[in-house]
């Protein structure tokens, strides 16, 4: 009995193509790497620094004023331990006006950066005219540096300067302000390179705008298929969506030092010649004049981001009693994962699709989008990160008049502060008895 092969086509993929997907799952596997290796030092720390409890006494007068009867409970050294003193801590968190606003104000910032996060290299991608994973490098280069250094930055400057309470809520609104003033720079967009069909007509001729017509006299004969999305650059400074559709014929495609060369395609024009052009694999590249600046506004919006993200969370800390900042953080989180790092990437997409121009089709239902309109994609990014930023700004500016300052300053707090010989005793009775 013959057996019967069959003949399975194979695709050669590169980095520059539109289907390359790339090892996604290397940065988990090295970020997980990484926390595993730093949590084994952190396993020697004891339960309690040395010295710690002076500093406890002090950030706990600076905790939300409470009644007397929700100190009274708080205080109790025995709060927190059963199960059954969770509906009074939620009661607790809720009537904290301050601890609120903040976990608002992060879920803002968590909706734009997971958005910015998602949709950032697809921004670049459009506007420069990269390939996917020209762009995704590209933004790593900012988000590393202005991610990280942001982070640690901030939290340095909180511990240089000795925030305290409504300074480190000052500082947030500052960071939040700039980062706002910033993001203005989505007012500027690159033009789009000239795409047959798409943006412009094939062979010098118009295109309606708002129409989209990739079929054309010279590429008629070829019954080419949209599905096969593959751009290429003619030598004319206009893209086409395939060699089939810039009348490449099939055995024109050569390699030339690893660059695949399509010759003598129908529907490109040499501008030095009446005879047939050639076209280059890839996108046609950005004549953008305004990326420098460009980039460096998004990378001063990226830093400012995360300078606030250390001293939003120590606010959060300070603005909560001791006995519940483990289960603040808990709810915080659950806020800001809930309302900001979810629906984040679903909001700029919906935003985004808008300013779609070329959409792929999956045997008659809509995928991915293949080309964007720079200026529209803009304008929207605009219209969303001002929306967030706008919010999380009245989210602080409110966290910041309705939180209550200590009766105690901080000098008469600390020159009042116990002994070393006294550290025994607990931070409550410490903070009753000083205060």
């Amino acid at each position: 009995m013959a057996v019967r092969r069959l003949m399975v086509p194979v695709t050669e993929l590169t980095t520059d193509s539109p289907l390359w997907v790339g090892a996604w799952w290397i940065g988990f596997l090295g970020t997980g790497i990484a926390a595993f290796l730093i949590a084994i030092p952190i396993l020697g720390y004891p339960r309690q620094l040395p010295g710690s409890q002076r500093y406890v006494v002090m950030r706990a007068a600076e905790t939300q004023q409470l009644k007397d009867h929700s100190r009274g409970a708080v205080s109790n050294p025995a709060f927190g331990k059963t199960v059954r003193d969770l509906p009074l801590s939620i009661w607790l968190l809720l009537r904290n006006p301050t601890f609120i606003l903040l976990c608002l104000a992060g879920a803002t910032e968590a909706t734009l950066i997971a958005g910015m996060s998602t949709f950032g290299p697809k921004f670049f991608e459009a506007q420069f005219s990269l390939s996917a994973s020209e762009a995704a490098t590209l933004f790593g280069y900012l988000v590393v540096p202005a991610g990280g250094g942001g982070t640690l930055l901030g939290g340095f400057l909180v511990n240089k300067f000795k925030l305290r309470g409504s300074g480190i809520i000052r500082f947030c609104l500052f960071c939040t302000l700039t980062s706002l003033l910033a993001f203005f720079v989505f007012l500027m967009h690159c033009p789009n390179v000239h795409m047959a069909g798409v943006t412009t007509g094939y062979v010098g001729s118009l295109l309606p705008k708002g129409q989209l017509d990739l079929k054309a006299a010279c590429n008629a004969i070829y019954c080419c298929q949209p599905k096969h999305y593959s751009p290429l650059c003619g030598s004319d400074g206009t893209m086409y969506y395939s060699p089939c559709y810039a009348g490449c014929p099939a055995d024109a495609e050569t390699d030339l030092g690893g660059q695949k060369v399509y010759r003598g395609c129908s529907c490109i024009l040499e501008k030095a010649s009446s005879g047939w052009g050639n076209a280059t694999a890839g996108k046609c590249a950005s004549t953008c004049q305004s990326k420098p600046f460009l980039l460096v506004l998004v990378f001063v919006v990226i830093i400012f981001t995360f300078l606030s993200s250390i001293p939003a969370l120590t606010a959060t800390l300070r603005c909560v009693s001791d006995r519940q900042r483990s289960f603040a953080l808990g709810i915080q989180w659950i806020v800001v994962r809930t309302l900001g790092s979810i629906p984040g990437p679903i909001a700029f997409g919906w935003v985004i699709d808008k300013a779609c121009l070329l959409w792929q089709d999956q045997c008659g239902h809509q995928g991915s989008c293949f080309v964007y309109e720079n200026e529209a994609m803009s304008r929207y990014m605009l219209i969303a990160g001002l929306t967030f930023k706008v919010l999380g700004f009245l989210f602080f500016v409110a966290a910041y008049f309705l939180y209550k300052s200590p009766s105690v300053s901080s000098d008469g707090l600390e020159a009042s502060l116990p002994s070393q010989s006294s550290a025994s005793d607990s931070p409550t009775e410490q903070l009753q008895s000083n205060v």
